[in-house]
């Protein structure tokens, strides 16, 4: 009886969790982060304002269950959608599109995180270290990505290749978030042409006559990163 108990409770507190995190996207999509309060969160999702606290200390810790949100549905939704085709510039371009999707209803609240992702000292800064475990993550969906291609890679290169994709997908999210054309138009003729360089870039990298320049150039980048 105690156990079944416990059981409830836990699915009502998550039911509740859930519904709190809605409601404050919900708002950040309509108000935008700034604008939007613990209080207005916790009227929207009829709880009390203590209630609210309860479950999240603040807007901040809200964000960090979206972040988490979506790297979940990205764990259960990507590989499959990867593994479509061994294309690589088809990988890669699944990969950011899917990201991509997943932020295109929260492009206000980005917007009013810019400030924070540019501070790595900042728990919600993708390159913190409260986000070390998603990022990391994403770097593995781009590590899988190049493993199963088509394009045959330096062995000294697949190691760095796939942190430096995510920092290029980074690039990418941060133009979309900035780009106000139609359905962010600029954002995918962006993409569609530099993802096409790079996979040209990464199979010149093996030929023997760009060794000493791809050497030259993973010297300069670990050193930098270091």
């Amino acid at each position: 009886m105690v156990r079944g108990g416990e059981k409830r409770v836990t699915a009502k507190a998550e039911e509740t969790r859930e519904r709190i995190v809605d409601a404050a996207l919900e708002l950040f999509r309509q108000k935008g982060f700034d604008e939007t309060t613990m209080r207005d969160i916790a009227a929207a999702a009829n709880v009390a304002t203590g209630a609210a606290y309860y479950y999240f200390r603040s807007k901040e810790e809200l964000v960090m269950a979206f972040y988490m949100r979506t790297a979940l549905e990205a764990r259960e939704r990507l590989p499959a959608a990867v593994e479509r085709s061994s294309d690589l510039r088809k990988r890669l371009h699944t990969i950011i599109e899917f990201k991509l999707s997943q932020f295109s209803q929260h492009r206000r609240l980005l917007i009013g995180l810019l400030r924070i992702g540019i501070d790595p000292s900042h728990p919600l800064s993708p390159f913190g270290k409260e986000t070390q475990a998603m990022r990391d993550e994403g770097i593995e969906e781009f590590r899988t990505a190049v493993e199963g291609s088509n394009v045959r890679v330096p062995k000294d290169l697949r190691l760095d290749l796939p942190r430096l994709l995510w920092l290029y997908q980074m690039g990418i999210i941060l133009f979309w978030i900035c780009d106000d054309t139609p359905s962010q138009k600029r954002t995918q003729t962006l993409l569609d042409g530099t993802l096409d360089l790079i996979v040209r870039l990464i199979r010149l990298a093996s030929l023997p006559l760009m060794g000493p320049v791809r050497r030259r150039l993973l010297h300069t980048i670990r050193a930098a990163t270091i």
